[in-house]
């Protein structure tokens, strides 16, 4: 009975035996601590919130009223006869020099209301064509974003005062108003001021006695925009993802660390006022509890490793063994035998994973092998593309010399050839990049028919539909030109009349198709079937289209490559079957690997 209730558990897969493990540790821990640290904990959070929320409390008194003395100061600032006369008369003169002189009346005039008051950095006030007379310790010059928000965000308060949140330029907050012209009563607007107050400074000052406690102040506006932080690693928090209850405290977790939260509503402003302690520094309180658990710990915990030290060894057996055989292959031995593991494999996860790790090792030797072929056929594809340049930078020079000779005489044809000849000849010598765009693919093509055009002159119809959009589809180099090549030299060669090359290009639904036809004789179909399964000498000593084809399968998978369509008397069609996306991805990861 006792051997199958054992085999039974050694069967089990590996999470079950986990929960049974962690099962008894949680109902040995939780008899003996959860009810002391429960009662512990309740009572020391609310010891906690009760001064915090008094702190709170007294911070968010001082700086509501500190803010009440710049929304006075700003309603000093827009009644002040002063300031509307200089404004009219801002608005009602032309002369620069007359604005000038009463700009720095304006000026003069907010320094003496109380543009250098403490917390106030500056007094910027615009008039109704946006010009700005600001006065203070620190003036800046806000931008248009700024600006515009703060006008729209007076004219909300169609006079009264408003507050706007710092900006990413702009670090204070501002006390806006419109200045409503009202010594005639006409209360026509006259342009729009606002006190910038230095959040920080003042938090600063008035959350001092918070310092000592090692907590965080912040404080949040109505659509929850951070006011102010006085941490930066506390950025992120929002009001919404916490304030979810009326209890006005939480225990929350932000970046890895927990912390103490105690909030409250503004009220004077529709700001949201929190502070956030960190959650460690707070068990000086419960050290007595501490000691009394330990003890219960302590004896529930030499129980818990007897116990423990029966199950763990079902668990890390298996787990050391497979670790053996991982080493075994880190040295380089990659041929799969068991190691250290002479009983019989268990059918839970463990067992399992010694028979994945037996498969995985012999698909990567099989991959390993695969790979290699792979190797030798694109070093083989490079060493056909090599063999076909022959010597270009020798012969690009000498074409550049014979260019300019024919230019010399006259002779516009053979410049063109040699012009065009050597393009073809240049683009072969860079071989750095496995793709291009199309674009230049087809220019290589429209070089080449160049050529082609002055030696077979009207026999010789060469049309191409690419539209404009595919021009930076990143195709495998050299791959159309070749395509084109055979076709004069098996088509227009081999027939008497006109050889009509047309190039074009479909998009399927993952795939893009590169088409070129001719109406040459074609290929009979005994010889089509030999160039199809690779089993045929090609002609010629150009870049077949084996060769082609190879370098299509290695760079994006046997699903693609050429396909040709032909019957005798009714021409031929060869087409380039490419992924539609990722193309260069594809690639990096064949060359990585």
């Amino acid at each position: 009975m006792i051997h199958k209730i054992r085999m039974k558990f050694l069967n089990l897969r590996l999470k079950y035996k986990m929960i049974i493990l962690t099962s008894l540790v949680l109902l040995a821990f939780s008899i003996g601590g959860l009810s002391i640290l429960q009662y512990a904990f309740n009572l020391y959070n609310k010891e906690i919130y009760r001064q915090s929320a008094q702190a709170l409390q007294v911070s968010t008194n001082s700086v509501e009223a500190e803010l009440k003395k710049m929304e006075r100061l700003s309603y000093q600032i827009t009644t002040d006869t002063y300031v509307q006369s200089y404004l009219l008369e801002l608005t009602n003169t032309d002369s620069n020099y007359d604005k000038y002189m009463i700009g720095n009346e304006l000026r003069k005039r907010l320094l003496h209301i109380g543009a250098l008051n403490k917390y106030v950095q500056s007094i910027q006030v615009y008039d109704i064509y946006d010009q700005e007379y600001a006065s203070g310790n620190l003036i800046i010059n806000l931008s248009e974003e700024r600006l515009a928000t703060m006008k729209e965000v007076a004219r909300a308060e169609e006079g009264g005062v408003n507050w706007l949140s710092p900006s990413e330029n702009d670090e204070t907050v501002m006390a806006v108003r419109d200045i409503r012209e009202y010594m005639d009563f006409s209360f026509e607007r006259l342009g729009t001021v606002g006190i910038r107050v230095d959040i920080h400074e003042m938090m600063d000052e008035l959350t001092n006695n918070l310092e000592e406690q090692e907590t965080n102040f912040l404080i949040f506006d109505q659509n929850e925009r951070q006011v102010f932080s006085d941490e930066n690693n506390l950025d992120g928090i929002k009001p919404s993802d916490f304030l979810v209850n009326q209890q006005g405290y939480q225990i929350i977790k932000h970046n890895g660390e927990r912390y103490f939260l105690t909030y409250s509503e503004a009220n004077h402003l529709d700001w949201t006022y929190m502070i956030l302690t960190p959650y460690s520094n707070l068990f000086t309180v419960i050290s007595q509890a501490r000691t009394a658990v330990f003890l219960t710990y302590f004896a529930l915990f030499l129980l818990m490793i007897f116990l423990g030290s029966k199950f763990t060894g079902t668990i890390v057996n298996p787990i050391e063994s497979l670790n053996k055989k991982m080493k075994k292959v880190q040295t380089g031995d990659l041929d799969y035998y068991d190691v250290g593991m002479e009983t019989e494999l268990t059918k839970d996860e463990a067992g399992q994973m010694h028979e994945n790790f037996k498969k995985m090792m012999n698909q990567i030797n099989y991959l390993i092998g695969e790979n290699y072929e792979k190797q030798l056929l694109i070093k083989e594809s490079e060493f056909k593309t090599l063999q076909a340049q022959v010597n270009p930078h020798f012969l690009y020079n000498t074409l550049e010399s014979i260019n300019w000779s024919a230019k010399i005489v006259g002779e516009k044809k053979i410049s063109q050839m040699a012009e065009s000849l050597g393009y073809v000849l240049r683009a072969s010598i860079n071989m750095k990049d496995a793709l291009i765009p199309l674009e230049e693919e087809l220019t290589v093509v429209d070089h080449y028919i160049t050529i082609q055009s002055y030696r077979f002159d009207e026999r010789l119809q060469f049309t191409k539909d690419i539209p404009n959009q595919f021009f930076d589809v990143q195709v495998p180099k050299f791959i159309i030109q070749p395509i084109v090549e055979n076709a004069i030299r098996y088509g227009l060669q081999e027939m008497i009349g006109v050889c009509k090359i047309h190039l074009s290009i479909k998009e399927g639904e993952d795939t893009i198709v590169i088409q070129v036809e001719d109406n040459g004789p074609g290929i009979n179909k005994s010889y089509l079937d030999q160039i199809e399964s690779g089993d045929y000498q090609p002609k010629g000593t150009g870049i077949g289209l084996r060769n082609i084809n190879e370098r299509v399968k290695i760079l994006f998978g046997e699903e693609y490559g050429l396909n040709i369509d032909s019957e005798i008397g009714n021409g031929t069609t060869v087409s380039i079957i490419l992924p539609k996306e990722d193309k260069e991805a594809y690639v990096q990861s064949v060359v990585s690997r």
